[in-house]
């Protein structure tokens, strides 16, 4: 399937953010792991999401699905051993989360996904997993998927590194409640990404689970403990919604964003200070958000350590901005579905623009025009591109279909802003 994209000069309207893919992901598996019924309001079904509900079913959970919710009939922390091989498809949350918590099941869980999923490094999770007395290998022994997980989860102390996946201290982190003894994660060097772990404690703790986080020491202590049942509405997502806000900042016209909260611990929260600091309006309420833009952005520098999924977005706008954008500090966006520093260099020259690679970043100076890219099989990129498309008109983008992933409606949501947009099959 492609996207074709054609300039449009203005967009208007109010809209609904689409619901977070990261809380959605935790709000299933934790609640899978509570104690009695819970009601997930406003989940995110999409391809990855699926996945985690998918293998919280086969370890035991009841999960009924609904338009707008999902009723989750938990375990009580005692899983069941899958009578398969779990595919995961391209879910890196999933693998990642779901690699602790297996090691709750009684036997043998074997985890895997597609050839994307296949090429995560995992071998420090599971080296974290070893100091806790868990049993967990991949394989192929390349530190890589698929990855198997014997159950047996006795606790006591790890290390982690802080610089390479924050999914996997939220993996210790979920799993930890339902330890033999309490569980202390010490985190090695410098702690990026630390905003989802606080999305990660914050669920933990709505559903009833304390973590004790030592900040001079850089650790984490959960005693045992058991989740509690509850209803848990999801709130919008920054790092979708970031694709609508990005829109309206680098055209004429203003949009509402409703369900995107002022006190949210998401990191890409970080994209209404980069639109306003480019040149768009941006004025924030309680739980919605107004963008007007001017038809016009300026390059500026940007530190996307604590939101590596911003760089699709921020490349993009870069690409379409005046004078030079500067991405630093996001090497970890090199371990995502693609190595997302290189893959959106190799696309945006595509679209004539003029960049360099660095390793932690990219320095952008625009020129953007139209032309053919690929997905690379990665959802972010796909809706990052259609911004440039949106600006300069005349861009394809084969193998778009991935959008599925995480934003399964964007293109019928931008239509509704005015954006043009048209999927060929």
């Amino acid at each position: 399937m492609e996207l074709i994209i054609q300039k449009t000069d203005t967009l208007k309207g109010v809209i609904k953010a689409p619901p977070s893919k990261s809380y959605t992901h935790r709000a299933i598996i934790i609640s899978s792991l509570g104690d009695g019924k819970s009601l997930l309001k406003d989940p995110l079904f999409s391809e990855d999401t699926r996945a985690s509900l998918n293998a919280c079913e086969t370890l035991g959970a009841e999960i009924k699905q609904k338009k707008e919710s999902c009723i989750v009939q938990g375990t009580g922390g005692k899983l069941k051993t899958p009578e398969d091989v779990l595919d995961l498809k391209n879910s890196g949350t999933t693998l990642r989360i779901m690699t602790s918590v297996a090691s709750l099941a009684p036997d043998y869980t074997v985890l895997t996904g597609d050839s994307s999923l296949r090429t995560r490094p995992m071998q420090d999770l599971l080296d974290a997993l070893h100091g806790l007395s868990v049993t967990a290998f991949s394989t192929r022994n390349n530190g890589k998927p698929p990855i198997c997980i014997k159950g047996g989860f006795k606790g006591g102390k790890t290390d982690i590194k802080g610089d390479v996946s924050s999914q996997f201290i939220s993996s210790l982190l979920i799993a930890s409640p339902y330890a033999r003894n309490p569980v202390d994660i010490n985190i090695k060097g410098n702690f990026i990404s630390k905003p989802y772990v606080d999305m990660t404690t914050d669920v933990m703790n709505k559903f009833g689970v304390n973590t004790d986080y030592d900040k001079e020491n850089n650790s984490f202590h959960v005693e045992n403990q058991s989740y509690k049942s509850r209803d848990y509405t999801i709130e919008g997502d920054f790092s979708s919604a970031s694709y609508i806000i990005g829109a309206a900042a680098s055209l004429r016209g203003e949009i509402l964003v409703k369900n995107v909260f002022k006190d949210s611990k998401q990191g890409d929260k970080q994209i209404l200070d980069i639109v306003k600091e480019m040149g768009a309006e941006v004025k924030f309420k309680k739980d919605e958000v107004a963008i007007r833009g001017y038809g016009k952005l300026q390059g500026i520098e940007v530190n996307l350590e604590n939101a590596p999924d911003l760089l699709p977005t921020v490349s993009a706008l870069g690409a379409i901005s005046e004078g030079e954008t500067r991405i630093t500090n996001v090497e970890h966006a090199r371990f995502k579905e693609t190595d997302r520093i290189h893959t959106c260099a190799v696309e945006l020259s595509k679209l004539g623009v003029s960049l360099k690679e660095e390793h932690d970043g990219l320095i952008i100076r625009g020129g953007a025009k139209g032309g053919v890219v690929k997905s690379h099989g990665d959802h972010r990129l796909v809706m990052a591109l259609s911004l440039v498309g949106l600006k300069v008109g005349g861009v394809k983008i084969e193998n778009a279909s991935v959008y599925n992933v995480s934003f399964p409606d964007f293109p019928e949501t931008m239509k509704k802003l005015g954006c043009k947009i048209e999927v060929h099959k």
